[in-house]
């Protein structure tokens, strides 16, 4: 279940938010250091990571699931958020040049049909850039943090409901190394628990990046017979592997 939108603003607007936001800020420029002329869309609740973009993509937008509401987002200027159900998003097919989902597939109600619409929205040469919370990390197991809520994930499930989905991860990162606790010494030292963390203990960071991009031509999966035609003999063998007589031309 998502979080109501309001929680979200609120944690982002506390030190330990604010620490967070320019941790996986970073993060993400790395991934994505030049965006002009492209289009990006953040899903879940992405806004607080969407605004170093503008001015430089062509276009922006923050699509929100309904289940947790939405805000007015940017605060001046046209808005460039909207509600959007997760399984219907007011997209055309191939879309999007990059898409981030964070605060998005851990509370999803469906996920398989939500990762679906990301493929189809997602053009054929675009990214996705998600972001969830580390099931081995302490992030995940205390709820007074938005990365405490939904169902966190191991980098193997990822892999997997990513490839039933027909995406290939192509780069993974973890971040926010810091402890989850919003106490003067560990909000000051956060910089350097994170280098600290990236260098000892990458694995047990409190969420998971992955970057993948979409495949277009399912791959076949090893033992599966495929139907194949036999012109000299005047036979198709069906995927089943069994031979059927048929009339030539």
């Amino acid at each position: 279940m998502h979080q109501d939108v309001t929680d979200l603003r609120d944690f982002y607007a506390r030190p330990m938010g604010q620490i967070a936001r320019r941790v996986l800020r970073r993060r993400i420029r790395a991934h994505w250091p030049n965006l002009k002329g492209q289009t990006v869309i953040g899903l879940g609740f992405a806004s607080p990571y969407l605004g170093s973009f503008r001015g430089e993509a062509r276009r922006i937008g923050a699509l929100m699931p309904a289940t947790q509401g939405a805000l007015v987002w940017p605060s001046k200027g046209d808005a460039m958020s909207v509600l959007v159900e997760e399984e219907r998003l007011p997209l055309p097919d191939n879309a999007v040049d990059r898409l981030l989902a964070i605060h998005c597939l851990e509370t999803a109600e469906r996920v398989r049909p939500l990762l679906r619409e990301m493929w189809r929205v997602l053009a054929p040469d675009g990214r996705l850039l998600m972001i969830v919370p580390n099931r081995r990390s302490m992030w995940a197991r205390l709820d007074h943090t938005p990365f405490g809520h939904g169902r966190p994930y191991s980098r193997g499930q990822l892999e997997k409901m990513l490839g039933d989905a027909l995406f290939t991860p192509i780069d993974w990162t973890y971040a926010l190394h810091m402890p989850p606790f919003e106490r003067k010494f560990v909000l000051r030292q956060a910089a350097n628990f994170e280098r600290l963390g990236t260098r000892v203990t990458p694995t047990f960071g409190g969420v998971i990046m992955v970057e993948a991009k979409k495949e277009v031509m399912a791959p076949i999966k090893p033992g599966l017979k495929v139907a194949r035609a036999l012109p000299a003999k005047g036979r198709l063998v069906t995927a089943g592997g069994k031979p059927r007589t048929i009339e030539p031309g």
